[in-house]
């Protein structure tokens, strides 16, 4: 019975990590649809986001599909992280610093022509 309940937690362990981390796994089967390597060498991206925002997680798995590396900072549990966000004057989640262009909210295609 104990192996039972161990089984299901596992599996359903696995699935919420799978869920979480999907876009760095999609990238590993599909290599092709990330940036290009001097994209990627330049790319200076900040994220200002929480762990519950819906449009944070998005931001994060196209971040992560396009191979595009980022630096998060939660804004809810890091005090000077709080400080930084409203310094750049706050207003919403996600907000991005992509290469010196603030972005807010899901926005690929400002991500993608603030990298070039």
């Amino acid at each position: 019975m104990l192996a039972g309940v161990l089984k299901k937690f596992l599996l359903i362990l696995l699935v919420v990590v799978a869920y979480q981390n999907w876009g760095k796994i999609e990238r590993v089967f599909n290599p092709s649809q990330g940036v290009s390597a001097q994209i990627q060498a330049n790319a200076r991206v900040t994220l200002y986001a929480t762990e519950w925002c819906g449009y944070c997680k998005l931001i994060r798995r196209f971040l992560d599909q396009k191979g595009i590396p980022y630096q998060e900072f939660d804004i809810e549990k890091d005090v000077d992280a709080r400080k930084a966000y409203e310094a750049l004057g706050g207003r919403g989640i996600p907000m991005l610093d992509v290469n010196g262009t603030l972005i807010r909210g899901y926005e690929p295609e400002a991500i993608l022509a603030a990298l070039k």
